[in-house]
């Protein structure tokens, strides 16, 4: 059982990997198979298509990623500090990644968005639900600081919450077009801007 468990997760992991850096359309079965280390035979037996395998690995990188907005959101502390930890946690993994494998390789679910906009109907519907949860997140925490008085009422919305994320997504996605972290040294300042808040 461990062994068929550890089959199915490298195959999962290595799709994540991969995906990051090459994108969905130019990967293939086989080449998820070799980095994964798994016969390609073995493959059908865990996953029906590449497919439902990136929905998995979608869900792989949100579960590990959802700690993170969850930890650092939920924390004790003003409700802008709390949001400013998480956006600097997500800036810190572009320039981490850039630091250990050389290149910006961006936010697996922002990168499949982009790429998937008119295909794979399974992984945009859970790349949708993803995304869905992450404006919540943040538009809880805009509802905690208009109570805190830090943001105006009117700006506590669901559509501002889309906004920040919007605006980190877009920020990650340039970052990765240039291959440089420091853009996304600009995040915070212009989160606040979004906001209305006071600095």
């Amino acid at each position: 059982m461990g062994r068929t468990s550890t089959a199915r997760d490298r195959l999962i992991d290595a799709t994540g990997e991969l995906m990051r850096s090459r994108g969905y359309s130019s990967l293939g079965v086989a080449e998820i198979c070799a980095k994964a280390e798994v016969k390609k035979g073995s493959f059908y037996h865990f996953f029906e298509s590449k497919q439902a395998l990136t929905v998995e690995a979608v869900n792989a990188y949100w579960n590990a990623e959802r700690s993170c907005w969850t930890t650092e959101l939920a924390a004790t502390g003003p409700a802008l500090d709390r949001l400013r930890r998480l956006l600097d946690a997500m800036a810190q993994l572009q320039r981490r990644m850039k630091e250990t494998s050389g290149t910006v390789d961006g936010c697996l679910l922002g990168n499949l968005a982009l790429e998937l906009s008119t295909q794979e109907p399974a992984v945009r519907a859970r790349l949708e639900e993803i995304f869905d949860e992450q404006i919540a997140l943040v538009a809880a925490t805009l509802n905690d600081a208009a109570d805190e008085g830090t943001v105006p009422r009117e700006r506590a919305t669901a559509a501002t919450a889309r906004a920040v994320v919007a605006h980190l997504e877009g920020l990650v996605m340039f970052a990765k077009l240039k291959n440089d972290p420091t853009v996304l040294d600009d995040l915070w300042p212009h989160t606040l801007l979004l906001l209305g808040a006071a600095g």
